[in-house]
C-alpha cells in the first residue's frame, strides 16, 4: 500500500507503508545508529516525533523485547529505506510490521532516507506527516504543529522500586521517559531505584531519604515543564547528590537557572563523539536530542564538564557548589558508562 511523507516546505515522498495505518503529524529528527534499532523504537525520549533511520536495512536481526529500552513505542512514526522481512536471529519473536501493528505504530519504507536527512540537516528539525493523501494535508496546520505534553505521557504513573542484587546505595529516579539501561546501570553498581512519577513533589522524594537523586531523560522541550524545574530546584537545594542524565540534564540547568536553545537538528544516534573538559578524553556516546544548554549562560557556580567534539556545545555540566553534575548522553560504549560509577562515588562521598 502506497504511503507518503510530507515535509512541512511542502516537499513530498513517496513509500510504502508497513506496521500500522493512519495519519501522523510530528517532528521528524534522523538518528546515525548503525545498530540498535529496538533501542530507539522503544526510547521514549522520541515522543512526538517521526524518526529517520539513516542506516539502510532495518530489522534484521527482528524483535528481541529483552533489549527493549521502555514498555511503550517512543516515536509517532517510523522511516527506513528498506525494512527486512525476513529477520534472521536466534533470539527473533517476529519482524518489525507484525511488531508495528501490535504497537499501531505507522511506517514507511522504500523513501531515500539520504536526501530526506539531508534536507533535515540543511534546513533544520521540522514537521512532517505520513498519510495515504498528500492532496489533503493542511500545510498551514502542518507548520503550526508542536510537540507538547510528551514528558507526561512518557512517565510511569505510580511509583515503583527496582532492587539491586547487593544493595549499597538508595536512589530516587524522578522519570520523565527514564531508559531501562539507565535503571540497569544503577543496579549494577548496588543502587536500588525507585523510580517516581515526573510530577511527584520534592518533598516526598527527600522524605524516603534517598542517597541520590537522579533526574532522568525524556522527550520534548525542557522548558515547558515550569513545575519539574521548580521541584529539582527544591531537590538540589537540598544538598543531596543528583545527576542528570539527556532531558534530565537540561531541566537541571534550567532549574539551577541557566539557559537551553535549540540545535539545528540534534544529536541523535550511538556515535556521538564527547570530550570530557578535564581529561581530555574523547568518548563515543549515545544521544537523542534536540536542546543544548547554553555555555554562554553558566557562571561562576558551575562549568562544561563534557564538550560535543564535532560542534563544542555542552554536553555535560559539573555543579561546584552542590553535588551535582549532568551529562547530555546517556550512555553508549563500556567505557562511556564511567559517569554512573562516579555518580556512586559522589554518593559515597
Amino acid at each position: 500500500m502506497q504511503g507518503y511523507l510530507v515535509l512541512e516546505n511542502g516537499k513530498v515522498f513517496q513509500g510504502q507503508r508497513f506496521g500500522a495505518t493512519g495519519d501522523v503529524f510530528a517532528e521528524i529528527v534522523f538518528t546515525t545508529s548503525m545498530t540498535g534499532y529496538l533501542e530507539t523504537l522503544t526510547d521514549k525520549s522520541y515522543g512526538g516525533q517521526i524518526v529517520v533511520q539513516t542506516f539502510p536495512l532495518i530489522g534484521n536481526y527482528g524483535v528481541i523485547s529483552p533489549d527493549f529500552e521502555g514498555d511503550q513505542i517512543g516515536p509517532a512514526g517510523y522511516i527506513v529505506k528498506e525494512w527486512c522481512q525476513i529477520p534472521s536471529n536466534w533470539r527473533s519473536e517476529g519482524n518489525l510490521d507484525t511488531f508495528f501493528s501490535a504497537k499501531n505504530l505507522v511506517a514507511l519504507s522504500g523513501i531515500d532516507t539520504r536526501a530526506l536527512t539531508k534536507i533535515i540537516r540543511n534546513a533544520g528539525t521540522m514537521n512532517a506527516c505520513i498519510t495515504s493523501d498528500p492532496s489533503s494535508v493542511d500545510l498551514a496546520a502542518l507548520n503550526a504543529y508542536k510537540v507538547t505534553g510528551e514528558v507526561a505521557k512518557a512517565s510511569t504513573k505510580e511509583a515503583y522500586t527496582v532492587k539491586a542484587a547487593n544493595e549499597a546505595k538508595t536512589v530516587a529516579l524522578l522519570d520523565c521517559g527514564v531508559r531501562n539501561s539507565v535503571i540497569a546501570e544503577l543496579n549494577a553498581r548496588g543502587c536500588t531505584v525507585t523510580v517516581y512519577p515526573y510530577d511527584t513533589k520534592a518533598a516526598d522524594i527527600l522524605a524516603a531519604k534517598p542517597d541520590g537523586i537522579v533526574v532522568a531523560g525524556g522527550p520534548g522541550n525542557p522548558a515547558e515543564n515550569t513545575d519539574l524545574i521548580a521541584t529539582i530546584k527544591d531537590l538540589a537545594a537540598s544538598g543531596t547528590p543528583m545527576f542528570g542524565i539527556a532531558l534530565g540534564h537540561q531541566l537541571l540547568a534550567l532549574a539551577m537557572g541557566y539557559q537551553i536553545s535549540a540545535l539545528p537538528s540534534g544529536h541523535r544516534g550511538s556515535n556521538q563523539p564527547v570530550r570530557h573538559t578535564e581529561t581530555g578524553r574523547v568518548y563515543i556516546t549515545g544521544q537523542n536530542h534536540h536542546y543544548v544548554v547554553d555555555i554562554a549562560s553558566l557562571d561562576n557556580k558551575a562549568k562544561v564538564l563534557f564538550e560535543h567534539a564535532n560542534d563544542k556545545s555542552c554536553e555535560g555540566i559539573k555543579y561546584l557548589e552542590i553535588p551535582a553534575f549532568s551529562t547530555q548522553f546517556y550512555g553508549g560504549p563500556e567505557d562511556a558508562l564511567f559517569v554512573f560509577d562516579d555518580f556512586v562515588k559522589m554518593m559515597e562521598g
